[in-house]
């Protein structure tokens, strides 16, 4: 459904000018179910799935184009900014790809060849509509010792294929910007692997400007001390940030509670709080974050829903099902 009716509380787009783009992540049904309330308060769209190695190029031969286009058009006719996600990641790519006509493993350099093909043709369609690619998403393991986690990229490349993405998307579009994209990149652990990784990119001279902070956060967890310690150590390495995928939900990951059919009133309080305390330090560090994406734009949509939970409705966003200011918003504007 879209929800009509006179907008007319301050639009965010406007309340952080002077500091980052405000982006939300939408797909082809919520530039029509959310039409308003996006062009209204967000100058920066980005593509939930839609540029995804599996929706863009399903077979070798054949990519589809049309919704990714429909998401391009939006942005051009709402004049807003548009980040493309994501040229390479373990999930979300068809099995073609890493694959001979015999359905084995194929080779390095064939796979180093349709990775080229591929993101020649996607970065080089929207050269002239995307400024920023999250060129490489999530290749950080989370736990142990281990750096890189497991991926038929890596089997069958080698820890190169991240290098080898940025020299091929820069030589498509020299003038895009070029981020490393992940989650739990306020936690020390991942946080000190994510750095080496780019460290290493930095050092071989790779074409990497900047690292997408995921923040798929919630009420308890990330500590705002993390969220500072990781924008620091990020920031050091002379790198843009920018906050790619930002929610709140309500609920601990681990909590597995089903029994809230709408968001209490001291839960929503909390997130106006964890909101407010979040884009106060995103502030501080202005000159060095200069995108801030919501994953999302309001509650009536959110991947949160049935996620991790199943049969579970969450309420992340600064705005209700019905596209109204929500506390988290208020507080952000005050």
């Amino acid at each position: 459904m879209t929800i009509m009716g006179v907008r007319k509380e301050a639009k965010l787009k406007e309340v952080f000018a002077e500091d980052f783009l405000i982006g939300a992540a939408v797909n082809p049904k919520t530039i029509i179910s959310q039409k308003e309330l996006l062009a209204y308060h967000f100058n920066s769209i980005t593509a939930e799935n839609e540029m995804k190695f599996e929706s863009l190029h399903p077979a070798e031969d054949t990519y589809t184009f049309e919704l990714a286009d429909q998401l391009v058009d939006f942005a051009r006719s709402n004049d807003m900014s548009m980040r493309g996600h994501t040229l390479l990641w373990h999930n979300q790519t068809p099995d073609w790809v890493f694959e001979d006509k015999d359905g084995k493993a194929t080779d390095r350099e064939t796979l180093l060849e349709r990775m080229k093909a591929h993101i020649d043709t996607v970065v080089g369609r929207y050269k002239n509509d995307i400024y920023a690619w999250d060129v490489v998403n999530e290749v950080i393991e989370d736990e142990g010792e281990v750096l890189l986690r497991k991926s038929k990229w890596l089997d069958i490349i080698g820890p190169d294929f991240i290098a080898k993405a940025f020299e091929y998307a820069h030589e498509a579009d020299p003038k895009a910007l070029l981020f490393y994209n992940d989650y739990n990149e306020s936690h020390p652990l991942k946080r000190d692997k994510i750095v080496k990784l780019l460290k290493s990119l930095l050092d071989q001279g790779v074409p990497i400007h900047g690292v997408g902070l995921q923040a798929h956060w919630n009420l308890y967890d990330p500590s705002l001390d993390d969220i500072r310690s990781a924008i620091e150590k990020y920031a050091s390495l002379g790198l843009k940030l920018h906050f790619t995928e930002l929610d709140v939900s309500l609920f601990r990951f681990d909590d597995k509670r089903t029994d809230l059919i709408a968001p209490p009133e001291d839960l929503l309080e909390m997130q106006a709080e964890r909101y407010g305390a979040m884009f106060k330090l995103m502030k501080e560090y202005q000159s060095d974050i200069t995108s801030v994406t919501f994953w999302g734009a309001a509650d009536d949509y959110t991947w949160l829903d049935d996620f991790p939970v199943r049969g579970r409705k969450n309420w992340p966003f600064l705005f209700d099902e019905l596209h109204q200011p929500k506390a988290a918003f208020k507080r952000l504007v005050e």
